[in-house]
């Protein structure tokens, strides 16, 4: 009977730079509110009288947030399906773990956004009387200003589409490094992309943008480190005990 192939270590993680540093940021914003940074670049893409300058983008809208949104809902549900062929077939049996990791960080990454809109009730630039609607602005650790539309901006919803492919850079991090980095830069890049698009509507701050990209990041981290890390000292010590002894 073939033996197993030995598995591959991973190499190490900085957890004070991948998790500490999020983290850290997390923590500033909660102590330090950035309302003057969000105000300031909202500002940039408000025309008084007129609205945030891709409220009616059609482009915007339909291309950016739509389709985008839904190629990435496609390639979620064609890691399903991978995932559940690799039940049956034998070539894609290797890859299971991995695609369990996409399947599972994916999911928790984009599923997290409603339930915390929906607790938090922050209000959208666009709903704003600074920027031509009605209601009143408050911070995020602030009580909600009594209202008949209670708002569901926070965190930002489509960059966590963009976001949530952080799995790119933590399912190769083992295996293809070079790839991995790739992985890691068209995250960030289509994640800012889908957040300066939401801004240029008016849905979004800056902040609430850069909130989701901290808890993608965190939750792709987490299952990563749940799923496939496998650190080398651990494996290392199974073989020094399992290694007979050599004669001095």
């Amino acid at each position: 009977m073939p033996s197993t192939p030995a598995r591959s270590d991973s190499p190490p993680l900085n957890l004070w730079l991948c998790l500490g540093l999020p983290l850290a940021i997390m923590a500033l914003l909660l102590i330090v509110e950035p309302t003057g940074l969000d105000f300031a670049i909202a500002n940039l893409a408000y025309e008084p009288g007129a609205g945030f300058i891709g409220r009616h983008s059609a482009f915007l809208e339909d291309v950016l947030h739509d389709r985008a949104k839904q190629a990435v809902i496609a390639f979620a549900v064609l890691s399903i399906l991978a995932l559940l062929a690799s039940l049956f077939l034998e070539r894609l049996k290797p890859m299971r773990r991995q695609l369990g990791y996409v399947v599972l960080a994916m999911a928790l990454s984009t599923s997290f956004v409603t339930p915390m809109k929906a607790v938090t009730a922050v209000q959208c630039p666009w709903s704003l009387s600074q920027f031509g609607g009605k209601e009143t602005y408050s911070s995020l650790l602030s009580p909600r200003p009594p209202t008949d539309k209670p708002g569901c901006c926070w965190p930002g919803g489509h960059a966590a589409a963009g976001f949530t492919l952080f799995v790119l850079f933590f399912v190769w991090r083992d295996r293809r490094p070079r790839l991995a980095r790739a992985g890691l830069v068209f995250a960030l890049t289509l994640g800012s992309v889908f957040s300066i698009g939401r801004m240029l509507q008016g849905a979004h701050f800056f902040s609430h943008n850069l909130w989701t990209a901290l808890f993608c990041w965190l939750i792709c981290l987490g299952s990563y480190y749940a799923v496939l890390y496998r650190p080398a000292r651990q494996e290392h010590a199974v073989q020094a005990l399992s290694e007979p002894s050599q004669p001095a």
